[in-house]
């Protein structure tokens, strides 16, 4: 120890002696782990990457004591104060992780913590904050409430969900401060965000009603506002699902029903029909709203969609509106037949029923009526994917080309089948397919990135969803400024979007630099809708003019790059001489196996894999790659990649790339670094 002056040597003896710790048994009867004082020494070392080492290998032991934690803590929160971010970042994430299973230690740094709040740095304020939120007091929620609304419109959604969860958790430990957590929630919900956000936010609120009964009303409330204003169809059918539920057994179950009827109103079939099954739920639990709600249900009697009329007429039939002149359900048992079709107790799984159908079927005996006490009630148990190896994946492989070479050829022919392209030349390469709109959303965009000679021709896709309406005039508005080296050369629109399949709208780039072009691209979709008169079934004569704000399109190195199969690489590679090559090494983080690292690299580069070096041996540490590729303009480039597992699962990598045209090999290069 006291001949190795190098911190990086150090850092490594740090490591050796964790893993040595990790295989040793822990002394008996509370006596200090071997080796334990020289980690706490290390936590007096003049390099600050000794000491972060030596801290997070005392967190990471097994077992570990609040005595053995106490000094470490001390060293992490004092880098709390760092005027580093990359120091700050670390300490408050390796805190954050202690903070699951030790939060009255960390509770102590709580004050160094809420400086980083408005940490300009948004990853280190939301650990800080996730922290705070896992180590505070009941007396000191309400505070961190309010400074979490300051700043979470600011973070981006996968930030903004591990918010969300923290406040979930803290919500079920401090039940009684339910009200204010579920405000937060409630205006999170209001805010703009993803599908996977509000999903988060929803996730978070149904499970506050399970663990804190009091908080039903409250939360029944806020999700009942939120669907007045959903774009989502999957949450608005998981809160009308649970609104028809738990809404009956509230204090004031009528003040849901408005509500729930302007879904049938408003919304889609799917919606309008999981509307109806809610209405039908406060008709059966709720003697006195009966009445109105088979008042209401008549109303669908007439809808557009045969599922929501068939709903309608199935629960007016169960409730007992068509055989009496006032709605009152014939018979003394009707409510509770009723209830059997309105709110069955489903105990059999899908996939079981099926089946047993399915052999029912096959045996040709069926004079005899199919017996549901046979189906088992046990949940099947999934099978558990196995990757393919060696020759296998090789074979899949293959596939996989095949299958690529297939759309290649059917999405250029669609292109030569515009008039306005065909002085654009061949089609160099097409990239994967890319959904720029959300599955529940009104209008589906599907982009397709051509690449050809000196141009980028991006194919849209486009359905209309809503056959209410009718939308013409489409055409994607592109915004280049975080892509300068394009400029839009002509755009043609589509004419009438339709509702049974996708229509395509184009747009044609020129590359303003000769090889591959990088940038973010923003798009949005504009169109005139028309809506449709459902007397005549018309659309109507004048629209009005709307777009749709689509997700972003990244254009990388990559998107340039297309397999170049080669049957003799070494050769190839030797006459190009090490002149025309740019080297260079790269981290690629903790990976649990060499062959998970190589399958990531071989994908996000795009090129033909040489001589099998694709087929990895079983737990192998160490693997070299071969790949041949060819940029747009026709230029052919090699790679080599070398890869190296440390110890603790660290993966490195030294990409070599070879070339005619030298320019092209930073190009590849810069595939990593953008990846």
């Amino acid at each position: 120890k006291g001949n190795v002056r190098s911190p990086y040597a150090q850092l490594l003896l740090v490591r050796y002696v964790a893993q040595v710790i990790a295989d040793t048994a822990p002394g008996a009867h509370g006596a200090p782990r071997p080796f334990y004082d020289y980690l706490e020494s290390c936590l007096r070392h003049r390099s600050e990457i000794v000491i972060f080492e030596a801290a997070r290998a005392i967190v990471d032991l097994k077992d570990v004591s609040t005595r053995e934690l106490t000094p470490a803590i001390s060293v992490l929160q004092l880098f709390l104060s760092s005027s580093k971010p990359t120091v700050r970042f670390a300490a408050v994430k390796t805190l954050n992780k202690v903070a699951m299973s030790h939060p009255s230690l960390v509770a102590n740094c709580n004050i160094e913590m809420e400086s980083l709040i408005a940490d300009s740095n948004r990853s280190i304020a939301t650990l800080a904050i996730t922290t705070l939120l896992k180590t505070g007091n009941e007396g000191s929620i309400d505070r961190l409430m309010k400074q979490i609304g300051n700043f979470i419109g600011e973070l981006a959604d996968e930030f903004k969900i591990v918010v969300v969860e923290a406040v979930r958790s803290l919500c079920i430990k401090f039940p009684a401060k339910h009200r204010g957590m579920l405000s937060f929630l409630s205006m999170c919900l209001r805010e703009d965000g993803g599908f996977s956000y509000k999903k988060s936010i929803v996730d978070a609120i149904l499970a506050i009603i399970r663990h804190v009964p009091e908080a039903k009303d409250v939360a029944l409330n806020q999700l009942s506002e939120f669907i007045e204003d959903c774009e989502f169809t999957f949450l608005s059918v998981e809160i009308l699902h649970l609104l028809g539920e738990e809404g009956p057994k509230t204090k004031d179950p009528a003040r849901h029903i408005r509500v729930i009827y302007n879904r049938v109103i408003l919304e889609n079939a799917t919606v309008r029909a999981a509307a109806l099954s809610s209405l039908a739920r406060f008709g059966l639990e709720c003697d006195s709203l009966r009445d109105g709600v088979i008042v209401l249900l008549r109303r669908a009697l007439f809808d557009s969609d045969d599922e929501v009329r068939d709903r309608a007429t199935l629960y007016l039939s169960q409730l007992g509106a068509f055989t009496s002149g006032h709605g009152v359900p014939q018979g003394d048992g009707c409510v509770e037949r009723a209830r059997a079709f309105i709110a069955p107790e489903w105990l059999y799984p899908a996939k079981n029923l099926v089946s047993s159908l399915e052999e029912y079927l096959a045996s040709g005996e069926t004079s005899q009526p199919f017996d549901l006490s046979s189906v088992p009630k046990q949940a099947p148990k999934s099978e558990p994917v196995h990757k393919p190896h060696g020759l296998a994946a090789a074979v899949l492989d293959g596939q996989t080309v095949a299958t690529e070479e297939n759309r290649f050829a059917e999405y250029a022919e669609q292109l030569k089948a515009v008039p306005e392209l065909a002085d654009l030349g061949p089609v160099f390469k097409t990239c994967a397919p890319l959904q720029l709109t959300e599955e529940e959303t009104e209008y589906h965009v599907l982009c397709v990135h051509h690449v050809l000679g000196a141009h980028d021709v991006f194919q849209f896709h486009i359905t209309n969803t809503v056959p209410e309406q009718v939308i013409e005039d489409v055409s994607v508005l592109l915004d280049l400024a975080d892509a300068p080296d394009l400029e839009e050369d002509r755009s043609i629109p589509l004419a009438v979007a339709p509702n049974d399949g996708a229509g395509q709208a184009y747009v044609v780039l020129r590359r303003t630099v000769e090889g591959p072009a990088t940038g973010t691209i923003a798009s949005i979709l504009k169109f005139k809708i028309k809506e449709i008169d459902p007397a005549t079934g018309e659309a109507e004569e004048e629209g009005f003019d709307d777009e749709y704000q689509l997700e972003d399109l990244d254009c990388s190195p990559a998107d340039y790059v297309r397999p170049a199969p080669t049957r003799n690489f070494s050769e190839q590679w030797e006459s190009l001489g090490q002149e025309k090559e740019v080297a260079d090494q790269y981290a690629l983080g903790e990976r649990e196996s060499v062959q998970e690292a190589v399958e990531q690299l071989i994908e996000l580069m795009g090129m033909s894999v040489c001589n099998g070096t694709n087929i990895i041996p079983p737990n192998a540490r160490s693997h070299a790659v071969s790949m041949a590729g060819t940029v747009v303009g026709d230029v052919d480039v090699y790679i080599r990649m070398q890869f190296g597992m440390s110890a603790d699962r660290n993966v490195a990598m030294k990409l070599a790339v070879r070339s005619a045209n030298v320019a092209m090999c930073e190009a590849v290069h810069g595939i990593i670094q953008n990846a």
